[in-house]
């Protein structure tokens, strides 16, 4: 349910901003792959969501990928919000 409502925060703030914008279509990748994932925790031999899963999947790590080379402050502004993937913890 948290999800869901810090999703529909971001949505909204996202209506606001340029729908061509890298942070917008990894914002759009993040619902799909979300939506994907818990059809397939149902149909798990559907193997043309899986694809389809794997294609968005590599979309949106190249696009993540462009932003962290061009501007790493945004990028790591969008994976906080999105949690994405887990801070890094360096083993000194």
């Amino acid at each position: 349910m948290v999800k869901n409502s810090f999703i529909s925060v971001i949505s909204q703030k996202a209506k606001e901003e340029n729908k061509g914008s890298v942070e917008f279509q990894i914002f759009r990748f993040t619902n799909k792959i979300r939506k994907l994932t818990s059809h397939l925790e149902l149909h798990r031999k559907d193997y043309l969501s899986q694809r389809g899963l794997r294609k968005i999947l590599g979309n949106r790590q190249r696009l993540l990928a462009y932003l962290s080379k061009k501007n790493r402050v945004r990028y790591k502004e969008l994976i906080s919000q999105l949690n994405i993937r887990e801070p890094k913890t360096r083993l000194s």
